[in-house]
């Protein structure tokens, strides 16, 4: 109270910056709304900027981690219970040019610039949320005509229900327009596309630029993932970065509070993905688990086909329930067989998003399963179908993965009863209801989540 009545007063000195010292001391994330008075040059070892918003961090030293640490700076209201000061300081900003020095959330240190290599729901969503932090995205799209249509309505014809778009969003077919200017791009073409769309560009890609991945699933021909793709087809220079979780574009485009996380080698890159997305509405959580990421969201996709068969066939609830719940213990196995950690299967990308795909009614796999427990033909729904349910290619793939890249065991379509009955109900071998039928005869065994066989 004492600092935001200096603040006020215009009297902004050295104690004002050993208050805001104590509070970063404490952990806490002390806000201010930004417009008007500045703090001015004090010894503070920076004054950092959210990219392309209105938050801002004043970073002091640490030698303790080597890293400046910080206290941030935005226009949201106090938190951890501290008094809500917000409206006592309207009117108040600090001047990023003072210190531009880098803080630890993020190492951004220049203008980003944004390119979405993708233009349906989800790339649009998450061109959404950029511009919305006051980041300049380009989005590369595949027909010009669509492109014109971007630039000049700012809506797209088929994807976001005609949703307005800001002017922030600029759109082009061509890729050495594309990415001239790109410091991120982000990748959200379905993985069975990737990489057609990755050699057609990739002569125009920066060889260092920095690619966010949000695609998933694991490609038919070469059972190969997203990170695995990508190194091989824009090669080794740069670093990736993999965003998941339970997170449905239209939602995500509405503003509806979305949690997702990011996966990356790269401690830095993962920070600067947080700082890129982060905002009052979709927040990011980091990790290190690429495989595991990975693996979640693709097996995610093939457990919600198998929970919107349950629903189609009308067994209940606790069917569903227990279905789903199997299926993310083997969606585990699979992970740590291939090197991911069981603690990101229980997370937003394990099991949050298979939550969110086998729930919520705006999936495109759960509907797709649903469709076949209700009688429909797979030829019908595909076809019908104007986006793609990455699950159905994906559970073809994901048996020949778990044979070829897992270790060697006796019936593994025992170990794997609902990855496997998946597939093979799209294979034609068998109907919905003898899958699930299928399911309830086999032996009795010991439910154990934590075993490392």
């Amino acid at each position: 109270p004492e600092l935001g009545l200096q603040i006020m007063m215009g009297r902004v000195s050295a104690t004002a910056v050993l208050v805001l010292s104590l509070l970063q001391s404490w952990g806490e994330c002390f806000t201010v709304p930004t417009a008007g008075l500045a703090l001015g040059r004090h010894s503070f070892s920076g004054v950092h900027r959210h990219a392309g918003s209105s938050s801002f961090k004043v970073g002091f030293g640490n030698s303790a981690s080597k890293m400046p640490a910080s206290v941030a700076f935005s226009p949201l209201s106090l938190r951890k219970g501290r008094p809500n000061m917000a409206p006592m300081m309207s009117g108040i900003s600090i001047d990023p040019k003072d210190n531009p020095t880098p803080t630890p959330r993020g190492a951004i240190t220049h203008a980003p610039r944004v390119t979405v290599m993708g233009g349906g729901n989800f790339g649009l969503c998450l061109a959404l949320v950029l511009s919305s932090n006051r980041i300049p995205v380009t989005m590369l799209v595949r027909r010009q005509e669509i492109a014109d249509i971007l630039n000049k309505e700012h809506k797209h014809p088929n994807y976001l229900n005609g949703m307005e778009l800001p002017k922030l969003i600029y759109a082009t077919a061509k890729g050495e327009e594309a990415f001239k200017d790109a410091t991120y791009i982000l990748h959200a073409v379905p993985t069975q596309y990737s990489r057609s769309f990755l050699r057609n560009v990739k002569e125009h890609i920066p060889e260092t630029t920095s690619i966010i991945c949000v695609s998933k699933g694991i490609e038919t021909d070469t059972l190969s993932l997203m990170k695995d793709i990508l190194v091989e087809e824009t090669g080794t220079l740069r670093e990736l970065a993999f965003l998941s979780g339970p997170s449905f574009a239209k939602e995500i485009a509405a503003g509806m509070a979305t949690a997702v996380t990011v996966a990356s080698e790269s401690d830095s890159l993962c920070n600067e993905v947080v700082e890129l997305f982060a905002n009052s509405n979709f927040k990011v959580f980091t990790s290190n688990d690429v495989m595991g990421i990975e693996i979640g969201g693709a097996v995610k996709n093939v457990i919600a086909i198998s929970a919107g068969m349950c629903e189609g066939l009308g067994l209940g609830t606790n069917a569903m329930s227990a279905l789903i719940t199997r299926g993310c213990l083997e969606m585990t196995l699979v992970a740590k067989a291939v090197g991911g950690k069981r603690s990101t299967m229980m997370g937003l990308a394990g099991v949050g998003d298979t939550f969110g795909t086998c729930f919520g009614p705006l999936s495109r796999n759960r509907q797709l399963g649903y469709r076949l427990g209700k009688g429909e033909k797979l030829e019908d729904i595909l076809g019908s179908s104007t986006e793609v349910a990455e699950g159905y290619a994906t559970s073809l793939s994901l048996v020949d993965y778990i044979d070829k890249k897992l270790p060697d065991s006796f019936r593994k379509d025992l170990k794997f009863p609902i990855l496997y009955g998946v597939a093979s109900i799209l294979k034609g071998e068998t109907t919905p209801l003898k899958g699930m039928q299928g399911l309830m005869t086999l032996p009795i065994r010991s439910e154990v989540f934590d075993y490392d066989e």
